[in-house]
């Protein structure tokens, strides 16, 4: 027997957009004078002539998307705001009908999208439970075995009487969560809803999907939180203008999408200014080509500043963020250690890594500029000169493997025997 739950073949969601003609601000006596000219038009149309179409555009929310998830898989959906995730998990849902290809799906699916799905407004949170328990295929037996887990979880005994309509977002997506998570479901579908909660909630309901996997059932779950994708799944699709473009170990799927929003450069230029300091130049460069770094090698960082004023007490650093956005390395030049910038002119910079001793994986930095003395920060320059640390020729087994470490110490062994 196959362990696929979800096998979704060249899946596509057309919709159809209508647009005004008119782009500008629209008075009155423009609307009066359109509908006049309007009028005239169809009056003076010739019997039988077909009138034209508004102006109308397909646009394909998903297009050719195709992947099996195995039963118990944990699986991160990312991408930009637009990407396409929420169509896709509305479609695994059964919330809405694709326009092509196929998709089918083996167990009882528990969903929870955005803030109310599924929830009448009008009963209590007792009732929604049993509602939503009986919409999932459970017996009124199987909810009420259930049912003071779910109201512990939540968090809403005192109100649980009360029409969820008078709820707050949090105690609504709190409710909601507990009931998808608690139902026992074969397929758990969450969106980016966990966001309304606060951190306390967001960390229970993590600990509640990484149970559920390990209970062999099949988790999707949609964030912009890489840390929280990260932790809780194993595999990602990531979407990118309605497409899957990435399809693979998390890791990789967070880098992917990282660096959809870094510039791709080795280096970042900008013209200098009249009236105040400025960065106009960061210069990365690696040990090998193409932003590869080897680990334990030597790396070079460049900087150019321009200068129409003199600075008190400059100070310039830059920290190497990992693909979670975690700063992993802090570096820092002070006036006081190498004297920059005390007269207006063009300033170098070059600061040398002999052995970069940074874990694999995929990195880019953030530019700090300050005056110390009176406290402004001068500058702010993120996503630059993204680059890959490798470690070629230096594998060991269960050594090089990834989300193991940040960094990579030298260190000397001794062992020795001791006679009995």
């Amino acid at each position: 027997m196959s362990d696929t739950v979800i096998r979704v073949e060249n899946l596509g969601k057309k919709y159809i957009l209508g647009h005004q003609r008119q782009e500008r601000y629209t008075a009155l006596r423009d609307v009066m004078a359109n509908g006049a000219r309007s009028l005239g038009r169809k009056l003076l149309k010739p019997v039988g002539k077909k009138v034209s179409d508004p102006v109308v555009e397909e646009f394909w929310a998903l297009k050719d998307v195709s992947f099996e998830i195995k039963r118990g898989d944990r699986v991160g959906i990312i991408g930009r705001n637009g990407a396409g995730k929420s169509t896709l998990l509305k479609i695994l849902s059964r919330i809405t009908e694709p326009t092509q290809g196929r998709i089918s799906i083996k167990g009882r699916v528990a969903s929870l999208l955005e803030v109310g799905t599924g929830f009448h407004p009008e009963l209590t949170g007792r009732e929604n439970i049993y509602l939503n328990g009986a919409i999932l295929g459970m017996s009124k037996a199987e909810i009420k075995k259930k049912f003071d887990e779910i109201v512990d979880f939540a968090v809403v005994e005192r109100f649980l009487d009360t029409p969820v309509k008078r709820y707050s977002s949090g105690m609504y997506v709190r409710l909601a969560f507990a009931v998808a998570a608690h139902l026992e479901p074969e397929i758990l579908v969450v969106d980016e809803v966990l966001a309304v909660g606060d951190a306390q909630f967001q960390k229970k309901c993590l600990g509640k999907m990484q149970d559920v996997a390990e209970q062999g059932r099949t988790v999707f779950f949609v964030s912009h939180n890489m840390q929280a994708i990260s932790t809780l799944t194993q595999r990602c699709l990531m979407l990118s203008k309605g497409q899957c473009v990435y399809q693979g170990a998390t890791e990789g799927g967070i880098a992917v999408y990282l660096s959809e929003g870094c510039n791709e450069e080795m280096i970042y230029t900008d013209v200098p200014s009249s009236v105040e300091p400025r960065i106009t130049r960061v210069e990365l460069h690696t040990s090998e080509p193409s932003n590869t770094q080897i680990h334990g090698e030597l790396m070079e960082v460049k900087f150019e500043i321009s200068t129409p004023i003199p600075i008190n007490g400059a100070a310039l650093s830059f920290q190497v963020y990992d693909s979670l956005q975690q700063p992993v390395l802090h570096i820092l030049i002070l006036d006081s250690e190498l004297p920059m910038c005390r007269e207006p002119g063009v300033f170098h910079l070059v600061c040398r890594i002999p052995k970069l001793r940074i874990y694999i994986g995929r990195y880019y930095l953030k530019v700090h500029f300050a005056e110390r003395a009176t406290g402004k920060k001068i500058q702010t320059l993120d996503n630059l000169c993204p680059f890959e640390v490798v470690a070629y020729g230096k594998y060991r087994d269960g050594y090089w493997s990834p989300n193991t470490a940040k960094y990579v110490e030298e260190a000397e062994w001794e062992a020795s025997k001791v006679w009995k």
